[in-house]
C-alpha cells in the first residue's frame, strides 16, 4: 500500500469508529466530536473505559494492536453495562461492530467508576494470559527473539542445536510489514502447518534508531532474500512471501557497503586484502585427508570432527534389521562382491543397535577421506604419524561452480573463486552495461522495486533509457564459517538492509543431536548460557546462574518464614 492507500485505510477506519461510538461519547459526558479525532479519540476512550492513557501507544504499534482491539472492544461495552460472556464473545466474533447494536439499538448507563477486576476465576485467567501474549509478543517482535541453529553453515562458530537470543535492538528492531499475522510465530502456524498471515495490507519499510550498524564480522540473522517456500525445510517453491516473513538465516557478514570483495581459494578479500576473522570464528574448509593405512572415524572424532561419511559392509540382512539401522542411514547400495555397503553420517550406527540386531558389520577404513576441518583440526592432523597429507581442496579459478551468484556463463564463478565485486552503499551511482546488469538486476527489479527491459545494447529503467544506477538501500554480503556447507551470498548475491533482523547475543541452551528428536538430546553444558560475541574462549555463566536461582528461592523462603513468625 502506498502513502494515500494508507491515508484513505485511516480515514476510513476512523469514519467506522465514529459512527459506532459517537452516542457512548457523549453518555459518557464526552462530546461527540471527540469520537471523530484521529489520536485523540483514542486517549478520550481510555478515560471512558477506565484504562491509562499509555495503552493508546499499544494501539499503533504494529502485531500488537491485533491483540489490543479485542480488549478495547470488551472493555468498551463493558463500560456501558454489557458485561455477559454471550456479549464478550459477540463482539469478538463480529470484530466490534455489535457496539454499533450498543451504539443506537440499546438503552445503556455509562458506568464511571466500575469495577476493572474480572468477576471469575475463568476471566483472571484470560485476562492474566491476555496480557502475557501482549508483554511476549512486544518483547519478541522488537527487542529479543530466539532463535535456533537449524544447519550447519556456521559449524563450529555456532553450531546446529545452539539455541540463541537474538538481539533486535542492536541494529534497531524493524517494525513489521506485514500487518495482519498470529503474535509469536514467524511464517507457519504450529500444528495446523498453515500460513500464519496476511500478505495484505503492508506496512512501509521503518527500522527504529539502533546504537551500532552491522560490521564486518558480525554475526547476523536476516529474513533470507531468496526464500520463495512457504516455510523452512519443506521443499516447495514460487511463493511470493513478504520481506518479514522470510526465513530467517543467520551468517558472518564479510563485505559491507562499500566494500569490493573478492574470493581467493576460499578466503575473502576486501578492497586487496586478507579478512581477519575475530578469534571466536572457526572457518572450516573440505579437505582431503590420506594415510596409506587408512584413515579411521576414531582418528576423526578424537579431534572433534564432525563432517565426514562413513561405510559400513555387511552381509544380507532382513527387513527388521534394516527397519531397526535405518534411520542412522544417508544411503546404501550393494558392492560388486554381493555385499550391502550402509553409509551414515559421522554419528554412526550405535554399537548396541548393531549388537542388538546380531549383525555381522565392519567399517571400511578407506585411505582417503574428505572432511570439513578448522586450521586446528588440520594441523592436529598432520602432527599424527599415521597421516600422510591433507590436501585443502579447492575449484579452480574461471571453473563456474553450481548455482553460483550471479548465475551467468560471463561470470565463470565458484565458491572458492569470486569476484571482485561492488556491496552496494545507498546513494552509491554504478556504470550500468550488459556486463555488469547481471550483478545488479534483482537489485534493481526485486528489493528496489524498479522495472527493467533490455532491447539490443540498450538498458531501460522504469521505462527511461539510461547508463548508471543509483542504489536506494545498503547491501551486505553473508557468507557461513562452513565455507564449503553453506548456502549464502555466493548462491544468492547480496543481502538488502530492509531484510536485517538482528543479532544473536547469547546461547541459552545448547545439545547435541537436535534433530534426532528430543529423547536423543545430549546438553552440551559447555555453551549452555555463553555469550556469541566477544573475544577469547567462550565462558558458561550457567553455573553462575543455578547460584543465583538458588539463592533467590533460599532468599524467598527465609523472608516469608521471617514474615509469617513476624
Amino acid at each position: 500500500m502506498n502513502a494515500t492507500q494508507w491515508l484513505l485505510f485511516i480515514l476510513i477506519v476512523q469514519v467506522i469508529h465514529f459512527l459506532g461510538t459517537w452516542k457512548l461519547y457523549v453518555k459518557a459526558g464526552r462530546k461527540a466530536w471527540e469520537a471523530a479525532v484521529p489520536v485523540y479519540n483514542a486517549i478520550v476512550l481510555m478515560k471512558i473505559i477506565n484504562r491509562p492513557t499509555w495503552w493508546t501507544v499499544l494501539l499503533f504499534i504494529p502485531i500488537i494492536n491485533l491483540l489490543m482491539f479485542p480488549i478495547i472492544w470488551i472493555e468498551t461495552i463493558r463500560s456501558f453495562g454489557r458485561n455477559s460472556t454471550a456479549e464478550t464473545w459477540i463482539v469478538i466474533l463480529t470484530l466490534g461492530f455489535y457496539i454499533y447494536y450498543v451504539n443506537y439499538a440499546l438503552d445503556v448507563k455509562f458506568i464511571e467508576n466500575r469495577s476493572l477486576h474480572p468477576t471469575t476465576a475463568m476471566g483472571e485467567w484470560v485476562s492474566s494470559i491476555a496480557f502475557a501474549v501482549i508483554a511476549a509478543t512486544l518483547v519478541h517482535t522488537y527487542f529479543i527473539q530466539p532463535y535456533v541453529i537449524p544447519t550447519p553453515s556456521l559449524e563450529r562458530t555456532l553450531r546446529v542445536g545452539d539455541l540463541l537470543f537474538v538481539s533486535k535492538f542492536h541494529y534497531g528492531a524493524r517494525t513489521p510489514m506485514t500487518t495482519v499475522a498470529a503474535p509469536m510465530v514467524h511464517d507457519t502456524l504450529p500444528i495446523v502447518r498453515t500460513k500464519s498471515y496476511l500478505k495484505k495490507p503492508q506496512l512501509p519499510y521503518f527500522r527504529l534508531p539502533g546504537f551500532t550498524k552491522v560490521d564486518r564480522n558480525d554475526i547476523v540473522v536476516f529474513s533470507w532474500p531468496a526464500d520463495t517456500v512457504r516455510q523452512f525445510f519443506r521443499k516447495e517453491a514460487g511463493v511470493d512471501k513478504p520481506i518479514d516473513k522470510k526465513s530467517n538465516y543467520v551468517k558472518r557478514c564479510v563485505g559491507i557497503p562499500g566494500d569490493s570483495l573478492e574470493i581467493i581459494d576460499g578466503y575473502v578479500y576486501i578492497d586487496g586484502k586478507q579478512l581477519q576473522l575475530s578469534d571466536r570464528a572457526k572457518p572450516q574448509y573440505d579437505y582431503t585427508v590420506y594415510a596409506n593405512k587408512g584413515v579411521s572415524s576414531k582418528l576423526l572424532q578424537e579431534i572433534g570432527v564432525m563432517d565426514f561419511q562413513r561405510k559400513y559392509l555387511t552381509g544380507a540382512i532382513n527387513q527388521t534389521q534394516f527397519d531397526a539401522i535405518r534411520k542412522y542411514l544417508i544411503g546404501s547400495d550393494r558392492t560388486t562382491d554381493g555385499k550391502i555397503a550402509l553409509y551414515t553420517k559421522a554419528s554412526g550406527i550405535p554399537v548396541n543397535v548393531i549388537r542388538s540386531q546380531g549383525l555381522a558389520m565392519t567399517e571400511e577404513t578407506p585411505r582417503e577421506r574428505i572432511a570439513a576441518l578448522t586450521d586446528e583440526m588440520v594441523a592436529e592432523l598432520k602432527k599424527n604419524n599415521s597421516i600422510d597429507s591433507v590436501v585443502k581442496e579447492l575449484d579452480e579459478k574461471g571453473v563456474a561452480g553450481y548455482n553460483n551468484f550471479p548465475q551467468n556463463p560471463m561470470y565463470p564463478w565458484n565458491y572458492d573463486q569470486m569476484g571482485p565485486i561492488y556491496i552496494p552503499e545507498e546513494g552509491a551511482t554504478i556504470k550500468l552495461d550488459l556486463k555488469s546488469l547481471p550483478l545488479y538486476k534483482k537489485i534493481i527489479t526485486e528489493y528496489e522495486g524498479n522495472t527493467l527491459s533490455v532491447s539490443g545494447n540498450q538498458i531501460k529503467v522504469n521505462g527511461q533509457v539510461t547508463d548508471s544506477y543509483t542504489f536506494q538501500q545498503d547491501y551486505y554480503w553473508m557468507m557461513g564459517d562452513n565455507r564449503d556447507h553453506s548456502e549464502d551470498s555466493r548462491a544468492w548475491g547480496y543481502v538488502p538492509e530492509n531484510h536485517i533482523v538482528g543479532t544473536p547475543i547469547f546461547i541459552w541452551m545448547s545439545v547435541d543431536n537436535f534433530n534426532e528428536g528430543i529423547f536423543n538430546w545430549k546438553p552440551r553444558w559447555d555453551r549452555i548460557f555463553t555469550t556469541v560475541n566477544g573475544e577469547g574462549e567462550p565462558v558458561s555463566y550457567f553455573k553462575y546462574f543455578i547460584i543465583a536461582l538458588v539463592a533467590y528461592f533460599v532468599g524467598s523462603w527465609l523472608w516469608k518464614r521471617k514474615k509469617s513468625n513476624a
